[in-house]
């Protein structure tokens, strides 16, 4: 591939990526508007739709308390993993 057609890639990759993000935040503000409507309901439902707002409840390791508090710990459990970042910049 020449560096032209690599750079009309490029170009369309990141038209695209506007396209989704204007999408995502139109999702966003959709979402947005539809548990206003709900208000403190949990469940919602609009004709063939159910929609549902839950709490959810997770647990995590405090992982900056524990390298103070345990540091020998926290190295002995510390798993380091290397990925390839794929960016235009």
């Amino acid at each position: 591939m020449s560096m032209n057609e690599i750079e009309a890639k490029v170009r369309e990759l990141r038209e695209l990526q506007a396209l989704i993000e204007e999408a995502q935040q139109e999702a966003e503000a959709i979402k947005d508007t539809i548990k206003a409507q709900m208000g403190e309901a949990e469940e919602l439902r609009a004709g063939e739709y159910k929609i549902t707002w839950k709490p959810v409840t997770t647990s995590r390791i405090d992982t900056t308390a524990l390298k103070k508090a345990l540091p020998d710990v926290a190295q002995a459990f510390t798993r380091e993993t290397t990925t390839r970042r794929f960016c235009v910049a």
